[in-house]
């Protein structure tokens, strides 16, 4: 006879026979709180199915950041990658006035100074974002912002570096010195993959041809993309990346915090998002009623079934952390995958709702 028990809180085997009886304790591995997914590709790279944002790392007029943040944003950073996130995202633009380029800063002084890591901080996929500023006039200029950005992060080589936005609506010409700046980072070995943010689907497979042609991969496109952003546009962008081999990786998954369901229109957050919030919140309570509805159901957290709705539209999601709290709570996305038909019953009732999120006034067609 033969019996095998085990508990949640210790291992124990306990083996009988007729004669004998042993029974062997041994202490619990210690396991993340979430069990991590496998990585989805991303290009050349292999990526956690959620990364995360640090626009508000240094952004002191939207977010509120202050220096006496970065020991809590140095914890949030060391749980994420306790839980198997390895992909973080950034700017060479994120801070303001004095702190621009902290989120950076930070960002590599985290991953230098990480016991998690112990040596294989190269497992970090940094993807930092390069400002189409009206002075980076030549693809020299761009790429010298990238060795800037590299020295900032105190790395070699960038995981994944992007094309902030398009200038095709107002300085065509410049468009095209950053697309060969971005190819030039890519063949000097500079970046591992190349990416974009805020196109729209023209300008999209334009320079995914462009690139092509230099053997240069496209291997992400940085959008908004939500319940609350999932326009013909944004649903048109989804599907040439998915016919091209591109991954959208979606910025603002949460609607910059109204998909929480913290907030309400006589409970408004601090600063300039208020009057975004102000305007937008009253005419979402059919989506924010659907995500209540199926949280509960499912033992879950809205921002936590948003979030998931992302990933499972094939999207890498990259909600912002600034503590602990908002990393716990963003885990708990992973390990487990909403229903076709809870998909349906939130995007019925995001369609509903009658009002969605301003688009970034960057996104070209």
């Amino acid at each position: 006879m033969a019996l095998t028990l085990s508990t949640t809180k210790t291992f124990t085997n306990i083996t009988c026979s007729n004669n004998t009886s042993n029974i062997t304790t041994f202490k619990p591995l210690k396991l993340p709180l979430f069990w991590p997914w496998q990585k989805v590709k991303m290009g050349p790279l292999s990526v956690s199915p959620m990364g995360f944002g640090t626009w508000a790392w240094g952004n002191q007029l939207l977010w509120g950041y202050q220096t006496s943040m970065d020991d809590q944003l140095q914890e949030a950073f060391k749980l994420a990658l306790e839980n198997g996130i390895n992909l973080f995202d950034t700017a060479d633009s994120y801070g303001t006035g004095r702190l621009n380029g902290q989120s950076e800063r930070l960002l590599g002084k985290f991953i230098k100074e990480s016991q998690v890591l112990k040596g294989k901080q190269n497992e970090v996929v940094v993807a930092t974002k390069f400002a189409a500023y009206p002075w980076r006039l030549t693809s020299g200029q761009f790429v010298n912002a990238c060795r800037a950005s590299l020295d900032r992060l105190q790395i070699d080589q960038l995981g994944i570096g992007q094309l902030h936005w398009s200038t095709a609506n107002y300085a065509p010409l410049q468009e095209l010195v950053l697309w060969d700046g971005l190819a030039q980072m890519y063949e000097k070995g500079l970046v591992r993959a190349v990416g974009v943010s805020n196109y729209g689907p023209q300008q999209l497979v334009k320079i995914h041809d462009y690139l092509k042609t230099r053997g240069v991969p496209l291997c992400s496109a940085q959008v908004q993309f939500s319940l609350l952003s999932m326009g013909k546009e944004q649903l048109e962008i989804k599907s040439i990346c998915d016919e091209l081999g591109i991954r959208l990786i979606s910025y603002s998954p949460l609607g910059l915090g109204m998909l929480t369901g913290k907030y309400s229109s006589s409970k408004l957050p601090t600063g300039p998002r208020s009057l975004l919030f102000r305007q937008i919140l009253p005419g979402l309570e059919p989506l924010l009623l659907a995500l209540s509805k199926i949280a509960k159901k499912r033992g879950k957290t809205m921002p936590q079934v948003a979030i998931n709705w992302c990933i499972c539209k094939g999207t890498v999601p990259i909600p912002g952390i600034k503590s602990v709290k908002h990393v716990e709570d963003n885990l708990g996305a992973l390990g487990w995958k909403l229903t076709n038909d809870e998909q349906l019953q939130l995007e019925y009732a995001a369609k509903e709702s009658p009002k969605s999120m301003i688009q970034n006034i960057f996104q070209t067609r």
